[in-house]
Order: structure tokens, then C-alpha cells, then sequence
């Protein structure tokens, strides 16, 4: 069966997932953060190379500040907790997104876990955090400004390549394989440059329920698809491995 290098999930239905049971949304996310570790271990063992996730997107500070407190304290604990299973499993992690957003004290958890598992090769974990995709382009676009403004870059020189080189994804390859949980049948500014050729996988399931077999049927399904990039059937596939 063909694996992704990469999978990007959009993690959605915490919240309602809790409501329709009569617990506090709360309940849901940290449901989520549960469902998260299983997945991880399950990419760890499949051998995919890199996994993506939406965690914290730049419009969920719109929702009401006792979720949004919840959601960072959430994201620190979980993190002082996973950090060392994450390493244990050979998991690096690297989180990308506007991080000067958020406090000093998430901040350095941040970097620490970052640090931690600096060295690890089994899996690497990218964690959107405070992250838009219009955001992104836009950082992007500064970047090669103030590079061409400081005399370092000819506009001329500018293509997609070098773009790509400026997003918070630089050096990674984009996703093969995006995954929404929950219901909805968007990509909600998340990764507007990086999935342009993704395989787009929607499912029902809301995230505390989407198990590693959950996984596995997404992964049948993608193995099922023909990536054609913008080509023909039969001859994108021999382009890309050429």
C-alpha cells in the first residue's frame, strides 16, 4: 500500500463531540489531546515520515476567553506531559504559526520541547499553533521585502521555490494526504500554499473518536487515489519519480 510522507490533520470536533454528551467542551479537548497521542504512536509505527496538525489557528482567539484560557493551559500541560512519551517514541517535535502571540511562559514550554526532541528521526510532529495560512503568505511576502529592500534579492529572482522557502513549512515536503475530522468539508486557512496537490480525506468521525483503524481507512482510501499534480492520468506518477 502506497504511505504518505505526510499527513496534516485538521483535528475538529472536540467541542462538539463534549456537548452531545452533556460535558463541558473542555472534556473534548482533552479527549482530543488523548486521541492525538494514539495517532502519533500509530504514524510512529506505520513509518510515516511526517505528521501534521492544526492545533490553535490565529481566529480561535474570536472564541470566548474562558476557552481560549483553557485551550493555552491545555497546550502547556499536555505538553509538559506528552514531551517526554513524544521522545520516548523517537518524536520531534517543531511547532509553526505567529508564536510571539502567546505568552512567555507557553513560549518557553515551547522551545523546550522543541529542544528535547531535537535529534529524534522516527517521526517528525509539526504542531500549528496561533497559525492562519493567509497569515503565513503574508510573513512570507515580508520576508522576501525586506530581503529585497536590503539589496540581497533581485524581485526577478522571486519563484516558487524561493517562496516556499519562506513559509513555516520551509523544508518540509507538503502534505500527501490532509485529513479533516468532524464533519465539515473545508480547510479553514490552514496551509493555503502547502496543500494545493494534497489528497483530501473528510470524514464524519469527530476527533476524540477517530482511532488508529480511522487512520488506516484513510490511509486505504489514499492509497486508492491517482496523483496526477496538474498532469495526465499514468504520467504524473512517472514525472514525479523520474
Amino acid at each position: 500500500m502506497a504511505l504518505p510522507g505526510h499527513i496534516s490533520i485538521i483535528m475538529d470536533g472536540n467541542g462538539r463531540w463534549a456537548t452531545q454528551r452533556g460535558l463541558p467542551r473542555a472534556a473534548g479537548h482533552r479527549e482530543g489531546v488523548r486521541t492525538l497521542r494514539g495517532i502519533v504512536e500509530h504514524c510512529v509505527c506505520l513509518g510515516v515520515g511526517t505528521l501534521s496538525v492544526f492545533a490553535f489557528s490565529s481566529e480561535n482567539w474570536d472564541r470566548p476567553q474562558d476557552e481560549v484560557g483553557l485551550l493555552l493551559d491545555l497546550f502547556m500541560h499536555a505538553l509538559n506531559e506528552q514531551v517526554e512519551a513524544l521522545h520516548r517514541h523517537g518524536v520531534s517535535l517543531r511547532f509553526v504559526g505567529d508564536l510571539a502571540g502567546f505568552p512567555a511562559s507557553l513560549r518557553q514550554t515551547l522551545h523546550a520541547a522543541e529542544q528535547r526532541t531535537a535529534a529524534n528521526t522516527a517521526l517528525q510532529l509539526l504542531v500549528a499553533a496561533n497559525y492562519g495560512g493567509r497569515w503565513d503568505l503574508v510573513q512570507a511576502c515580508r520576508k522576501l521585502a525586506h530581503q529585497a529592500r536590503a539589496g540581497g534579492l533581485d524581485p526577478g529572482q522571486i519563484d516558487e521555490e524561493l517562496f516556499a522557502a519562506n513559509l513555516s513549512l520551509a523544508g518540509v515536503p507538503p502534505p500527501d494526504l490532509f485529513i479533516r475530522t468532524g464533519g465539515e468539508q473545508r480547510i479553514s486557512n490552514y496551509l493555503l500554499w502547502d496543500l494545493a496537490y494534497s489528497e483530501l480525506y473528510f470524514t464524519e468521525v469527530p476527533w476524540p473518536e477517530f482511532t488508529p483503524a480511522q487512520l488506516d481507512d484513510a490511509l486505504q482510501w489514499y492509497a486508492s487515489r491517482e496523483r496526477r499534480f496538474g498532469g495526465l492520468a499514468g504520467v504524473a506518477g512517472q514525472i514525479r519519480e523520474s
